[in-house]
């Protein structure tokens, strides 16, 4: 699986683990998830290997222990066919996490053309197919009831595996990043290939689910392959989930106008309560402004905040002045009048309750703050927040 998403983006930084070195000048880090996977494997594969060809005391685990080293390798080509392809395309890499579930590759911003998109998707299943049919070549080489030949041919079924449920049309399988490349390419729309991606990363997740529980009641599975299958069908309905609500969000970029959604700026002295502020402003026709504070020479020196405001006990309101409950000005972050979409939303930064002066030039036009943007991106989500 690969992470294409800038760590600017709302989700944040997704980097877990601890970085182990440097790979091809890219950062390599394991997750505690990973390593407790490592160690499950090799205790489980090794007590099954143990009794197949009756390896006894420590043999047992150190073939388990060399069974997740392969592992451990195929995966990073996994992902280094990502991270390289990326860069053949001038996409920086921020780095390769190996986790639970396998790994993933960091990069800075999203493909730039479909076409880019398309290669950097499939080269990760395309080095596990790669990866498979060597080891099905070492298995036939190696001699039959052997450790080598045990974890060849184990090698070659994981990644075969990898490579074609990989290649699964649906996000955040890499066979979904395809699949949003192909639509985006035949569209002209990313977003659209993203939620395409999304809605088939759900069908995916549901069959994943049923398959491994019919391969449980049939005997196929353990109890081990069960919980697993689940959770892998689990985690990708989540970001199945995650990309079908990105992308109708970002579909709503165009309505993200600072002048249209900013909230009218109601200026009175400092010294000012908030009782007498509300008064003021209601008589002046306001029904919900963001007050401002003035110096004595009627200069804009504070912003109160709206949640601080509201914060404040009705018996309280006329005698807690306007600049208790204020940012200095010097503070308040600024947003361009002429700032549109994806660009306010980059200078929307920290607690949502943070109020943006909203300015032409010199001239403040309002204000907005994060709460103001998501009402418009995803009303369902603000109504159920509240």
């Amino acid at each position: 699986m690969t992470d294409s998403t800038p760590k600017s983006a709302s989700r944040g930084e997704r980097r877990s683990g601890f970085q182990v070195g440097r790979i091809f000048g890219f950062p390599l880090r394991l997750s505690a998830s990973w390593v407790f996977m490592a160690l499950f494997i090799t205790w489980w594969y090794g007590e099954g290997l143990g009794r197949a060809l009756e390896l006894t005391g420590p043999a047992r685990y150190l073939a388990g222990l060399g069974f997740v080293a392969c592992l451990l390798l195929s995966v990073l080509l996994h992902e280094l066919g990502h991270a390289l392809t990326a860069r053949h395309y001038g996409i920086g890499v921020k780095g390769i996490t190996l986790d639970l579930l396998g790994g993933y590759t960091e990069f800075d911003h999203d493909s730039p053309r479909p076409g880019v998109e398309l290669a950097t998707a499939l080269a990760g299943p395309v080095v596990s197919a790669l990866v498979g049919v060597g080891s099905v070549i070492a298995a036939v080489l190696l001699p039959s009831g052997t450790v080598p030949h045990q974890i060849a041919f184990q090698l070659a079924l994981c990644n075969i595996i990898v490579a074609v449920y990989n290649a699964l049309p649906g996000w955040p399988l890499d066979g979904g990043r395809a699949l949003r490349a192909v639509v985006w390419g035949a569209k002209g729309d990313r977003d659209a290939g993203l939620l395409v991606a999304g809605w088939s990363g759900r069908v995916v997740a549901v069959l994943t689910a049923l398959l491994a529980a019919v391969l449980y009641l049939t005997g196929w599975y353990e109890w081990f392959g069960l919980i697993f299958g689940l959770f892998v069908a689990f985690s990708i309905w989540q970001g199945a989930a995650g990309a079908v609500m990105t992308a109708r969000v970002r579909r709503r970029y165009p309505l993200v106008d600072p002048v249209r959604l900013a909230r009218p700026l109601f200026v009175v002295p400092t010294g000012t309560s908030l009782a007498e502020a509300a008064r003021r402003a209601a008589e002046a026709g306001h029904t919900a402004p963001v007050l401002g504070v003035a110096d004595p020479e009627g200069r804009l020196i504070a912003l109160v905040v709206p949640a601080a405001a509201a914060a404040v006990p009705e018996q309280r309101r006329p005698w807690v002045t306007v600049e208790t409950v204020a940012r200095g000005i010097g503070a308040v972050a600024t947003i361009p009048s002429g700032a549109r979409g994806a660009d306010v939303i980059k200078l929307l930064r920290g607690d949502p309750a943070t109020p943006y002066l909203v300015v032409d030039g010199e001239d403040v036009v309002g204000v907005l703050t994060i709460m103001d943007v998501v009402q418009v991106l995803d009303p369902a989500a603000l109504k159920a927040a509240r």
